[in-house]
């Protein structure tokens, strides 16, 4: 890699690394910490949005759906549309009231305020593990990204290298300076991926006679993916919109609900299709060069070799000139790190508010909460660099964390918001029995028929407990239906 990239690189990270200082010393207590204060605008939320759900793993991961089945592979990141329009109707009108008036931070005090304290700590628990598998994923997007860039450089020592980089700035900033480095990350992807990438990429490999020449017609198809598949992903993204941390904290940190909404369907139109389209089409555009010959100089000499994962950055590092593959590998490491940072806080939020304020007895120390939540932001970021170093594939780990949370959650937040039959002991028990039955699944390698995805076997078993438990301990005169457990 030329010194000039590697010039552009490093003053990237330079400016990423002073944003985080910069609000390190805005933040003075938690509210600025967690969600920015509470006054943001729907331009830079939506923008945070949507680079936190697609992100570098989003990114990497349909570069890898491209390069597999083409085209259709977009219909993954359609899914993402449809939830941010539902969260937008369904969601934000029900509780943005409700969090502002309790000035909530995490995603699990919605669960103290419909149920109880002990269904808000099993929450925070769930949302936690899942957060740090998906940094996790994230950071390994952008090792997987280093590593085919740089050949000399070792798959572990890039993610050590991705780790401290992401985890410096979010210890240090915060909410208000991930929101912020999200904007100006977004803003340097999308430029990199429309007057860079894909221009560069469709003419190396030979424009569209090219394309069709190496590939069959199937990858330039939009029905090339089975009903399976897309049932697959509409069950574990779609709900993901109703459960995920990284979103409730935004909706928190807008300064009005009609904001929220505004945020919500500015990131579903990026979403779909736009970032779906860059993403496979780049794919696909790695596929045709590797077909081609074009990664033997890498080691590549045969299809079967490559991970294909890998076939996009490849693609960067082999039609890139000097300079633009600086820029261009700076605009999907702001992808990766977009999502990553928001991540970290997620999970760093929950184990504070949820878990350890339960013990510590620090509610009402501003001060301690706060360099509290820095010190556990950093256990979390050095946690999460510890488990993607035992994992290979970006997607399959995304969405195993999406599952894990969707499970468990997802019924308890509908029941919450729109059951008024809902009681605490079904909630307990509905998270408990969706996520382990996922988990289990997962663990033991259970086939489901179709090849459906487990995801469906523990929302369903969490739907038939939560409802049976909910008629069984519902109280008509009692506001909650709380049960001992």
């Amino acid at each position: 890699m030329n010194y000039v990239d590697i010039s552009v690189f490093v003053v990237y990270f330079l400016v990423m690394l002073g944003i985080g200082f910069y609000f390190f010393r805005k933040n003075e207590n938690s509210d600025d910490y967690y969600v920015g204060g509470r006054q943001m605008g729907s331009v830079h939320i939506g923008l945070s949005v949507v680079a936190t759900d697609v992100g570098g793993g989003f990114s990497i991961g349909l570069g890898g759906l491209g390069f597999l089945m083409g085209i259709a592979g977009s219909w993954m990141l359609f899914t993402g549309l449809i939830g941010a329009w539902l969260a937008s109707v369904f969601l934000i009108p029900r509780v943005f009231d409700i969090s502002r008036h309790h000035k909530w931070y995490t995603f699990p005090q919605l669960f103290k305020h419909f149920y109880n304290k002990n269904v808000a700590f099993l929450a925070g628990i769930i949302s936690a593990i899942g957060y740090i598998g998906f940094t996790s994923s994230q950071l390994l997007a952008g090792a997987k990204l280093a590593s085919a860039t740089f050949l000399d450089l070792d798959l572990e020592v890039a993610l050590i290298i991705m780790g401290v980089i992401a985890v410096g700035y979010t210890v240090i900033g915060g909410l208000k300076a991930v929101i912020y480095t999200d904007t100006v990350q977004w803003i340097i992807l999308m430029a990199g991926l429309v007057f860079i990438g894909i221009p560069l990429g469709y003419y190396s490999i030979g424009g569209m006679d090219a394309i069709k020449a190496t590939l069959s017609d199937d990858f330039l198809s939009l029905s090339n993916v089975s009903w399976s598949t897309m049932f697959n992903w509409m069950i574990t993204i779609i709900p993901i919109w109703f459960v995920g941390m990284t979103l409730y904290q935004r909706i928190y940190a807008c300064k009005d609900e009609k904001t929220a909404k505004r945020a919500w369907y500015i990131a579903g139109i990026f979403e779909y299709p736009i970032m779906a389209f860059m993403g496979v089409l780049l794919g696909l555009f790695s596929r045709v060069a590797a077909e081609q010959g074009m990664f033997e100089y890498a080691g590549y000499l045969n299809l079967a070799d490559l991970d294909p994962e890998m076939g996009l950055p490849l693609l960067l590092r082999t039609v890139l000139p000097v300079g633009l593959m600086g820029l261009m590998l700076s605009a999907y490491f702001s992808a990766i790190m977009s999502t990553a940072d928001s991540c970290l806080m997620a999970a760093s939020g929950n184990v504070v508010t949820d878990i350890l304020s339960k013990v510590t007895g620090l509610d009402d120390d501003d001060k301690a909460v706060l360099r509290l939540s820095q010190i556990v932001t950093f256990i979390i970021g050095v946690l999460a660099l510890i488990l993607a170093s035992f994992m290979q594939n970006v997607l399959e780990l995304m969405l195993l964390s999406y599952a894990f949370m969707v499970s468990g959650l997802f019924i308890p937040v509908l029941g919450a918001l729109y059951w008024k039959k809902s009681t605490s002991v079904a909630a307990f028990w509905a998270m408990i029995i969706g996520g382990s039955t996922t988990t289990l699944l997962v663990i033991l390698k259970v086939k489901l028929p179709y090849e459906l995805d487990a995801n469906l076997a523990g929302i369903t078993f969490s739907a038939i407990t939560f409802i049976v438990l909910s008629l069984l301990t519902y109280k008509p005169n009692s506001p909650k239906a709380i049960g001992a457990y």
